[in-house]
């Protein structure tokens, strides 16, 4: 279910942006508008949706207007043009008021350069947004401490903002934003001004925090290794225009354009992708109930060394057809004392992980779901086209299940 709804969003910075919002509309470029009127062109023609419980990634270089986007969720700037929906209320029909206890109670925001007041505590700067909702002393400083705790900062409450590390500041942030119990954390370059080793503590803090409070996220970021990391979704602006929308996978696999794929050059993908990505459907599964004689025929047809053997949905094991020509010969009724046992990995298994399972053995690898049921065969070839595109040319063709190749198991 969406929590925010975008809808054709403008933005033209200057004193008569009304003026040029056909111009925009038309395609007018963002030099030409500057050199023509002396507008800035923003934002042109943004839609986006974000789930509720989601970590939406909003990225793009210097000037994309990423920042300038997420400044419309809470309307510190407003649109020339378009929508803004949260849960169905039209944030732009917001009065002075409203608007007011919208920002206090439904978004909070957290800041790259940490935003703490430097006279306040630790304490004091979590529980601000309490003070400013009218929550009692008493009670605001129970729940400021709650996520004093939940950062990792039990111990520095009393501390001041001066006192602490620039990672440390940022928990606060992160802790103050938490403290209101808003339902979306607007965080806008919230790690960048991070040390390396520090920068990712925090996106670890931010997804064990995610998995127990499933907070709706929309988080800006330059870096396409902190998108991939955190995102559900992810956006690509460029120049105020949005190139690229969908899943960390949809942007890996098939990049909109050359400015995309410009950031995907230095990306480790076996760590954003997995073994679901990398495996085959089976040409034929059968059943432990199978009868030799079936087994036979349709490998045979299908000209297959092995297959997978499945009980209902679970993966049972594999059998080769010398196997299966072996149950035929010895009278047996099924298939099923001719199985052997097959290797597994978990679908969600990172392909960092399945490369050092495919170096350590030949065997055929069978992928599972979760609830331990049969996905599909582990394709080598499609490892190495995922890891390294330009390698997938020279990759070993010989696949689980296909009658190419002669080793007798090979896990292609």
């Amino acid at each position: 279910m969406a929590k925010i709804e975008v809808e054709n969003i403008y933005k033209i910075f200057g004193p008569r942006p009304q003026r040029w919002l056909q111009a925009a509309r038309e395609g007018i470029s963002r030099e030409d508008l500057l050199a023509s009127s002396g507008h800035t062109l923003g934002l042109r023609d943004i839609s986006l949706s974000i789930e509720e419980g989601s970590i939406h990634v909003i990225m793009g270089l210097s000037g994309s207007g990423k920042s300038t986007l997420i400044r419309h969720f809470n309307r510190l700037i407003e649109p020339t043009a378009g929508r803004i929906r949260v849960d169905d209320v039209d944030v732009m029909s917001l009065g002075v008021r409203e608007l007011e206890r919208f920002r206090q109670q439904k978004m909070s925001m957290v800041f790259q350069r940490f935003g703490l007041f430097p006279h306040r505590c630790v304490l004091d700067n979590v529980a601000y947004g309490l003070q400013i909702q009218g929550v009692e002393r008493k009670e605001r400083e129970r729940r400021a401490m709650h996520w004093v705790e939940q950062v990792g900062l039990s111990g520095y409450e009393k501390q001041f903002p001066h006192q602490l590390s620039g990672g440390m500041q940022q928990r606060v942030g992160l802790a103050r934003a938490l403290a209101t119990d808003a339902e979306i954390l607007l965080m806008d370059e919230a790690f960048s001004a991070l040390d390396p080793l520090i920068r990712r503590e925090m996106q670890d803090q931010l997804l064990q925090l995610q998995s127990r409070l499933n907070k709706t996220i929309v988080f800006i970021t330059h870096d396409l290794d902190e998108a991939l990391r955190l995102g559900n979704r992810i956006a690509i602006l460029k120049a105020g225009e949005l190139v690229q929308e969908g899943t960390p996978e949809d942007i890996l696999l098939a990049p909109a354009d050359d400015y995309v794929q410009a950031f995907l050059q230095d990306v480790n993908r076996s760590k954003v992708l997995n073994a679901a990505h990398a495996c085959n459907a089976a040409t034929l599964s059968l059943t432990t109930r199978s009868q030799p004689a079936h087994a036979v025929e349709l490998m045979a047809r299908k000209n297959l060394r092995f297959t997978p053997v499945l009980d209902g949905k679970r993966l049972f094991g594999v059998i080769t057809r010398q196997a299966a020509e072996r149950a035929l010969r010895e009278g047996a009724r099924d298939i099923s004392q001719h199985v052997e046992s097959m290797a597994t990995v978990p679908a969600n298994a990172g392909l960092d992980e399945v490369l050092g399972r495919m170096l350590s053995s030949t065997e055929p690898l069978a992928v599972t779901d979760e609830n331990n049921e049969f996905v599909g065969v582990l394709s080598r070839s499609k490892v190495v086209e995922l890891i390294r595109p330009a390698l997938s040319a020279e990759a070993d063709s010989d696949e689980p299940g296909d009658s190419s190749g002669t080793t007798q198991r090979s896990a292609a």
